[in-house]
């Protein structure tokens, strides 16, 4: 079947936007907020000419698109390419290769992904059905956060003090805050988002967590949601009352309108297992009123987590590294760093291995590319170098070090990677995203994990795939890929603030044999630093 080519336009440009009673001016994609849904096809080549008309810099990324040898179209700031400076464009050009499903799009520099941000949609290939019944209709729903201050402004009041950034105002459903009774509308109503459906029939809900710091529970009064896919991989189907999605995930959920006519809230709320960075507690909401899940509620979301598992049909297998070649132990914390601008003298700061990354000038895979030398090194830690109990109170000396350092694969390396919260300073959950690949969440427990006994409780048959995961906190998790996309790979949590501070990394990967296992040449109009 012959492939089809998608081309699309993006400006991107400043619009005013009025939340809470309040206006002020945001980044925009095509001056929507949320941005626009990008609709495809699995094996659609796909090209974006982004237009850069704000004063920022700007880049975007296409999560969770595999981007197999097109990483110069991935799109994270200093990792894939120069950004697109004000006054010029990029053409993104992608091939959706073996992916359907639910992903998302969003700035990838500064903190610009507040507000810039969008659902992608792949629908499987034509004639192809869904591995369930078919839904009367299909809604998209970007869970996000807003903010009445401008956010380039939190964050760079934050890296001058050294302390936490600001919370949000609000949460929001489709750019839509939930009802606030001190701020109604002109039209003598308060907002919010609505979703109408038809009694009796069924609905693909395909949600995006759009937020910057937040993992979020959804949950609709009164009606259950099963589960069907997650990060565009299809789910063997389970139940739930409520739906719990960190930043970066996409989560599509049937909902059956098979309760009495009238209107049920629709909620998106704050989960927060740890404080060190307050959440803002406002629901973004419709209109009844009910009791959302407590901010901590552990449990939900372990049983969430624990419930999902990959389809793993004859035509939907799930292909798990059975042996690997690195096995890996990736320490994730914050740490404390001498700051003599700071308010406190110090800042806070966040590690892997106890390496905050240090972002360089130009764009890691050019330099990898073109064999520029001094612009980084491949000695990043594969496990920490001074071992601790990890989720104990962790060392005395909170400091960490800096370095852009990234770990060095072979093509076809079979990769395991453990993720270890640590309880220095707090334990706390992280939503950790791997560009370039899915992964295997082939385990999680509580504690640390143990090399000698952990394994035993791997799941090596139908673990779920996905790009980004919510680590259990005070635990670990045991992910595993297979590093067949040659190029360089960012690793990071995607809690905005965390990446701002240092928890972050990348993969260099090898070429294979041949061209059609090496990274592709850079397109002519490769934004230049």
């Amino acid at each position: 079947m012959a492939r089809g080519v998608l081309i699309k336009i993006v400006q991107i440009v400043t619009r005013k936007t009025t939340r809470l009673c309040s206006t002020k001016p945001i980044v925009t994609v095509n001056g929507q907020y949320p941005g626009p849904t990008l609709s495809a096809r699995e094996g659609d080549t796909v090209l974006v000419k982004v237009v850069n008309h704000v004063k920022y810099n700007v880049t975007i990324h296409w999560h969770g698109i595999r981007q197999i040898r097109t990483g110069w179209a991935d799109g994270p700031a200093y990792i894939t390419q120069c950004p697109i400076q004000p006054g010029q464009s990029y053409v993104y050009n992608f091939t959706l290769t073996g992916q359907r499903g639910t992903l998302w799009y969003h700035a990838h520099i500064l903190w610009l992904r507040a507000t810039v941000h969008g659902a992608i949609v792949i629908k499987p290939k034509l004639h192809v059905p869904y591995p369930f019944s078919n839904p009367h209709q299909e809604v998209v729903l970007v869970l996000g956060e807003w903010w009445n201050a401008d956010t380039e402004a939190v964050i760079n009041q934050a890296t001058k003090t050294g302390l936490a950034p600001n919370v949000s105002d609000a949460h929001t459903i489709n750019g839509h805050p939930g009802p606030i009774a001190s701020c109604v509308s002109s039209q003598g109503r308060t907002d919010g988002y609505k979703l109408k459906v038809k009694s009796g029939k069924t609905y693909l809900l395909r949600i995006v967590n759009a937020a910057l710091n937040e993992d979020l529970f959804f949950k609709i009064a009164g009606h259950k949601l099963t589960v069907v896919e997650v990060d565009a991989i299809y789910t063997k189907p389970f139940t739930v009352d409520t739906v719990v999605i960190t930043p970066g995930q996409t989560t599509n959920v049937l909902l059956t309108a098979d309760k009495t006519l009238g209107q049920y809230l629709v909620t998106a709320s704050p989960f927060m297992d740890a404080m060190i960075v307050a959440v803002d507690n406002k629901t973004a909401t419709a209109t009844l009123h009910y009791k959302v899940p407590p901010r901590n509620a552990t449990s939900i979301a372990t049983s969430f987590a624990t419930s999902l598992l990959s389809l793993n049909s004859k035509k939907y297998p799930a292909n798990v590294p059975r042996e690997v070649d690195h096995s890996l132990l990736f320490t994730i914390g914050l740490g404390i760093n001498p700051c003599s601008t700071c308010v406190n003298g110090s800042r806070i700061v966040a590690a892997i291995n106890n390496v905050s990354f240090v972002m360089p000038e130009t764009a890691l895979l050019e330099a990898h590319f073109f064999n520029k030398q001094g612009v980084f090194t491949t000695d990043f830690p594969g496990k920490p170098l001074v071992p601790f109990n990890y989720t104990g109170s962790g060392p005395t000396n909170l400091q960490t070090t800096n370095g852009t350092r990234l770990y060095h694969l072979a093509y076809n390396s079979r990769v395991q990677v453990v993720l270890q919260d640590t309880g220095t300073i707090s334990p706390e959950s992280h939503p950790i995203h791997l560009h370039g690949f899915n992964f295997f969440v082939v385990g999680q427990g509580v504690g640390n994990y143990d090399s000698n006994t952990s394994p035993s409780t791997f799941n090596l048959v139908d673990p779920i795939e996905r790009n980004t995961i919510g680590m259990p906190s005070g635990g670990w998790a045991a992910i595993r890929f297979k590093a067949d996309n040659p190029g360089v790979w960012f690793l990071h949590c995607h809690f905005e603030v965390h990446t701002t501070w240092g928890l972050k990394m990348a993969f260099l990967v090898d070429n294979g044999k041949g061209p059609n296992e090496s990274l592709l040449p850079p397109p002519n109009d490769l934004p230049k630093c």
